[in-house]
């Protein structure tokens, strides 16, 4: 009898490892307790995750996005950090950082050792001096270039039984997957050829979670990344973890149960963690990793980059409003996490049925015409679909027929401030601090259309954009700093806050946030078109009508007339409830 198992997360993890391995969960059990005690941390039942305050945004970046010479691209990135965004971003997601093969870093070949060409884990380390950190825990593939592989291929154990073989003779018709190329692959080993599963690529082979040693391994690599300062897990592709052939093999229940356990594991070990799981699909199954409030604390809200790209580019918010109307906060003690872009591209699988099929071509033609390409998916009937827009958020956001670079910076930072305004977590992609164009060149040179979006710089470079401050760049990042600066003073903006979308026509945006104590509300209103538009918020929000004055607190000004609100084209303002 195990000395903790009478604790109530020991009794969730039992009936959590007897469900994934049945007649193994025993030994399993014992293991889990041995492999809690390895790091030095207590049994100590620790409350469920609770958010800090608004003042938490996350920054995405990769570790070598700004480079200077000799010196370890980690520390440069570091260094930049520090004296440019300190206090106004609160997390920095460190993109894959570990030695790789391919997919900028998604194809792990060590997960427990830096890149040299980044640098050492002190460089990490160093960020938790004016940061919290977050990792990413690629748990669904690993490198071929990765020693479990060589393992394998040579019959060693316990690697021998780590990869999925998958007799290509199996009707695999069923399984979803947002790639268009073989789903198995062959392999050639010491006992002969065999085929393993490769969701994403002939170098990404995908791990065999049944086996439980698979499973520890990832345990212990979480506990490894908490021990190093880790704060927020990202589960990376984690919607394809279990594979059960004749099903979809996304989404399935021995998934769910599997990040459940990790949460137990976060909240055993007494350490402010939280878990955030990437499955870029539909809204109804994307939520589904809340759980019960016993799952994810954070998802991705999805939906949000195409829809306001959508809003935008066409001037019509009535998808967007309607979307926010309907959109259920999430579980106590959970977030959503909101973005407009991201490493990755914009995926599109999120407005289904949110926007019709004629609505939705007319997006992927913009995209084109604003020079960025459309990646797709297979299907399981064998034809494919739409899977995400590759292009700079602020390239989507021209007009291509008649550009107007006053307009197009305007409308960017429309989308910028939307999003910190709205219900969850804001995050940040390191090229949109200062509208980042898209990479043509880069994608040349590598072939992959994701390039287009992770243009990397010299420190040099980014000196000299950020220091002229006329130009674009600059213009773009003092207003983007700004906004994450004002939306940390204000409670109404605290994740846990409470959000109302209300209709004031298509051309505008508007939400209510209120603080969790009631303490004030904020009306953050967003004219979507590119003529002057007025509106008067205080027909359908019967506090502003007792207000003297509407305060901004954007411009600082006060914005109440006879009328309502004058807004310039794409301005959001931001009126304070008190």
């Amino acid at each position: 009898m195990l000395k903790y198992t009478s604790m109530p997360v020991w009794r969730r993890i039992r009936r959590r490892l007897e469900f994934l391995y049945q007649e193994q969960a025993e030994q399993c059990l014992e293991r889990f307790e041995m492999l809690v005690g390895r790091y030095g941390v207590g049994f100590n039942h620790y409350p469920p995750f609770k958010y800090r305050d608004q003042s938490d945004s996350i920054l995405i970046t990769y570790g070598d996005m700004v480079r200077d010479g000799e010196a370890a691209p980690l520390e440069t990135l570091e260094n930049f950090l520090s004296d440019r965004l300190r206090g106004a971003v609160s997390t920095v997601h460190l993109l894959p950082f570990f030695p790789f093969s391919s997919d900028d870093g998604f194809s792990v070949i060590d997960y427990r050792s830096v890149d040299p060409a980044l640098g050492k884990w002190k460089h990490i380390d160093r960020f938790n001096e004016n940061f919290s950190l977050m990792f990413d825990l690629v748990l669904n593939h690993v490198s071929r270039g990765s020693d479990w592989f060589k393992a394998y291929t040579r019959g060693i154990a316990p690697e021998r039984k780590y990869f999925l073989e998958t007799d290509p003779s199996l009707d695999l018709s069923r399984t979803v997957r947002p790639r268009s190329g073989p789903l198995l692959s062959e392999v050639r080993t010491r006992s002969g050829v065999r085929h393993l599963w490769t969701t994403f690529s002939d170098d990404q082979l995908d791990l065999d979670f049944s086996n439980p040693d698979v499973l520890f391994e990832f345990l212990d690599i979480l506990l490894f990344y908490i021990a190093h300062g880790a704060r927020i897990i990202r589960l990376d592709a984690i919607a394809y973890l279990w594979k059960r052939p004749g099903t979809s093999c996304i989404h399935l229940d021995e998934t769910h149960e599997v990040v459940k356990l990790m949460r137990d594991l976060v909240e055993l070990i007494g350490v402010d963690v939280s878990l955030l799981t990437e499955t870029n699909v539909p809204h109804a199954e994307n939520i589904r990793y809340f759980g019960n409030g016993d799952e994810a604390h954070m998802v991705y809200q999805f939906p949000l980059p195409p829809l306001l790209l959508h809003a935008l580019v066409t001037g019509d918010s009535r998808h967007l409003t309607q979307w926010a109307v309907n959109l259920e906060p999430p579980p106590e003690g959970c977030s959503f996490l909101n973005f407009t872009a991201s490493h990755d591209g914009i995926g599109v699988r999120p407005l289904e049925g949110l926007v019709s099929p004629e609505e939705m071509q007319s997006l992927l033609d913009h995209v084109r015409a604003a020079g960025g390409q459309i990646s797709f998916k297979r299907n399981a009937d064998g034809s494919e679909s739409p899977y995400e827009l590759n292009i700079t958020y602020f390239d989507a956001l021209g007009t291509p027929a008649r550009p107007d670079e006053r307009l197009q910076i305007e409308r960017f930072l429309c989308s910028q401030t939307v999003m910190l305004a709205l219900q969850g977590i804001p995050a940040v992609y390191f090229n949109s601090l200062f509208g980042g164009r898209n990479w043509t060149e880069g994608m040349q040179q590598t072939g992959r259309a994701r390039t287009l979006n992770r243009k990397k710089w010299t420190q040099q470079e980014i000196a000299g954009m950020l220091d002229n401050p006329d130009g674009v760049p600059a213009r773009i990042f003092r207003r983007c700093r700004s906004l994450l600066l004002l939306r940390a003073k204000h409670p109404a903006f605290h994740p846990a806050g409470m959000q109302t979308a209300l209709d004031l026509g298509k051309e505008v945006f508007l939400i209510v946030r209120t603080a969790p104590d009631k303490s004030e509300s904020v009306v953050s209103i967003s004219n979507f078109t590119a003529e002057t538009v007025t509106r008067n918020p205080a027909t359908i929000i019967p506090r502003l009508k007792k207000a003297k004055e509407w305060h901004d607190l954007i411009s600082g000004k006060n914005r109440k007339t006879a009328a309502g609100i004058e807004l310039r084209p794409y301005e959001t303002c931001w009126i304070r409830i008190a």
